[in-house]
């Protein structure tokens, strides 16, 4: 799979695509915590720090949906490579 606009060069796509990821990793700090201590509240309202955050907070799956959304806003699409 690759990224395809019809009115854009090779190389200007590969920028695009590179703006993107660095943007989506540079807003995926802040977006999701890592794989690291989380706190969560137990049921009495104590805070506790688990040693694994939420699968949903997961900064990668989080980057990696901000730059293909990033990449869909500048009217790219995905298409199925022949090699």
């Amino acid at each position: 799979m690759e990224w395809y606009r019809p009115d854009v060069s090779a190389a200007d796509t590969e920028q695009d695509a590179k703006e993107c990821r660095d943007a989506a990793w540079r807003a995926s700090w802040d977006y999701a915590y890592g794989y690291g201590p989380s706190p969560y509240w137990g049921p009495y309202g104590r805070r506790y720090w688990g040693p694994w955050g939420s699968p949903y907070n997961d900064r990668f799956i989080a980057e990696a949906h901000m730059a293909e959304s990033c990449m869909e806003a500048k009217g790219y699409r995905l298409e199925a490579t022949t090699r």
